[in-house]
C-alpha cells in the first residue's frame, strides 16, 4: 500500500510517492495449507494398515498385552495362509517360523482366522506349530462391542 508525501520545499511543493509493504503473515494460506494436510493424513492413515482384510470373531474379555516379540499368521476364509502380507504354503510356515525364531528365541505366534475360514484349517496350523516347538501361540480376536447388559 502506498501515499503520497507533500513537502514545501522554497516555495513550490514536490510530491513523491512512497511504498510501504505489509510485514504481516497471511494466516488464511496457512490455514489452508494445514487444512489440505489434515485430510490427506486422515485418508491415508487407514491405508497403512499392515495385513491382510479379515472379519475376525468378537469375544468378551481383556486384551493380553505383548510383550514378547509376536509373528501374525493369518488364515483366509479361502484357507490360504499368510505371514504379514505374503501368501505362505502350510508346508513351508513351520521352516519360515523357525528361520525368524533363530533370530529371537522368545518369539509368539498370533494366528488371525478369519470367520469364514475352516475351523480345521486354523486349529490344524495351531497344532502343527506346537509339535514344532512353538509354546506361545494365540489366537487373535477382536472386541465383543458393548451391549449394555452385565454379565450374571
Amino acid at each position: 500500500m502506498g501515499y503520497i508525501v507533500q513537502q514545501q520545499q522554497g516555495g513550490r511543493r514536490a510530491s513523491r510517492y512512497v511504498s510501504r509493504r505489509n510485514a504481516d503473515i497471511n494466516m488464511t494460506n496457512l490455514m489452508d495449507v494445514m487444512m489440505v494436510l489434515l485430510v490427506v493424513f486422515m485418508v491415508a492413515a487407514p491405508l497403512m494398515t499392515s495385513g491382510i482384510a479379515l472379519d475376525l470373531p468378537k469375544v468378551g474379555g481383556k486384551a493380553l498385552n505383548g510383550e514378547d516379540t509376536s509373528v501374525n499368521i493369518s488364515v483366509d476364509k479361502e484357507g490360504y495362509y499368510y505371514i504379514g502380507k505374503t501368501e505362505v504354503p502350510a508346508d513351508e510356515i513351520v521352516a519360515k517360523l523357525q528361520a525368524i525364531r533363530g533370530e529371537n528365541s522368545t518369539l509368539s505366534v498370533t494366528i488371525s482366522g478369519d470367520t469364514g475360514a475352516e475351523y480345521g484349517r486354523v486349529i490344524g496350523l495351531m497344532a502343527l506349530l506346537k509339535e514344532a516347538g512353538f509354546d506361545k501361540v494365540g489366537l487373535k480376536t477382536e472386541p465383543q462391542p458393548y451391549s449394555g447388559r452385565k454379565k450374571k
